[in-house]
């Protein structure tokens, strides 16, 4: 197996909305923000090679959207994701499973894209199978008040329609139908949204977990971090205070999907509580 890092673009939000009740005096250390208080971030999916399968982990705001849409996140840098599959040798046909963390619009946008004609929407991926599960489809396709315009319906139901759409079983027992031999595990979450999957990927001697929304950054360690968009924050605190712990009894390395300047992070535990230890790149560890 082999894992490579996929920056898919780059957006910008606002770091009080991003940090929740934190002040800026503290999260701006970790993440500066510019003269409207935004931040940069990025959308990193994270691919698996495995045999013959070649399995993306989210994928992205996509590009369906109009100006409009993506003026509210400011977009900036040069990267997509098929420049970044490019640099690794691989087209979007090549997917064979897309894996979604959950369903929000910057982590499956780039599931769909227009058809040909711009009269409808068609998978971005005509070779690929979606996976999400059900308890989060239903959350996702009748929405809250609070999610509504996270839940974009061009989004998400056109893998329905399409007949690549997947359900995972909650929990997951072992069995993942698309790769029964993966050395992945999942962790359910559900502060941040219903059954958020957080892939948990055991690769050579170490273990990467894709952090998703949990851990959407390396300043957001610390357990009080919360993003403004957490549905359940005090659930978010808990769920993240045991799930450090497992980062620290394990020895895990956390995946960042929206940091934009650092892949992975390592963490230690320190008088005030976990903290973050040191930032890596894929290619720092396993020297590829």
């Amino acid at each position: 197996m082999k894992l490579y890092p996929i920056q898919c673009g780059k957006f910008k939000l606002d770091g009080g909305a991003m940090f929740g009740v934190v002040p800026k005096s503290l999260w701006e250390r970790t993440n500066p923000a510019d003269e409207r208080n935004l931040i940069e971030l990025g959308t990193r999916s994270l691919l698996m090679e495995d045999g013959k399968k070649l399995i993306l982990i989210d994928c992205g705001l996509g590009n369906k959207q109009d100006d409009k849409f993506f003026g509210h996140y400011s977009l900036w840098g040069d990267d997509n994701l098929d420049k970044n599959l490019k640099k690794f040798g691989f087209v979007r046909d090549d997917i064979t499973d897309v894996f979604l963390t959950h369903l929000h619009f910057d982590h499956c946008g780039g599931a769909i894209e227009w058809n040909a004609d711009r009269t409808g929407y068609q998978p971005a991926f005509k070779n690929a199978q979606f996976w999400t599960n059900e308890e989060h489809w239903k959350w996702a396709t009748e929405p809250n008040p609070r999610e509504k315009a996270s839940f974009l319906k061009e989004n998400i139901l056109p893998m329905q329609e399409s007949g690549q759409l997947n359900f995972l079983p909650t929990p997951i027992t072992g069995n993942y139908g698309f790769a029964p031999d993966l050395k992945m595990d999942v962790i359910f979450v559900d502060g941040h949204t219903e059954k958020q999957m957080l892939p948990v990927i055991r690769y050579q001697d170490k273990t990467v977990v894709f952090a998703a929304d949990l851990i959407p950054t390396a300043g957001h360690v610390p357990q009080v971090y919360v993003m403004g968009y957490d549905t359940r924050p005090l659930l978010t605190m808990e769920e993240k205070g045991k799930f450090l712990k497992q980062c620290i009894d394990n020895e895990y390395l956390l995946f960042l999907e929206h940091d934009a300047h650092h892949e992975l992070a390592s963490l230690k535990m320190t008088e005030k509580g976990v903290r973050l230890d040191e930032t890596y790149s894929l290619n720092d560890i396993f020297g590829y």
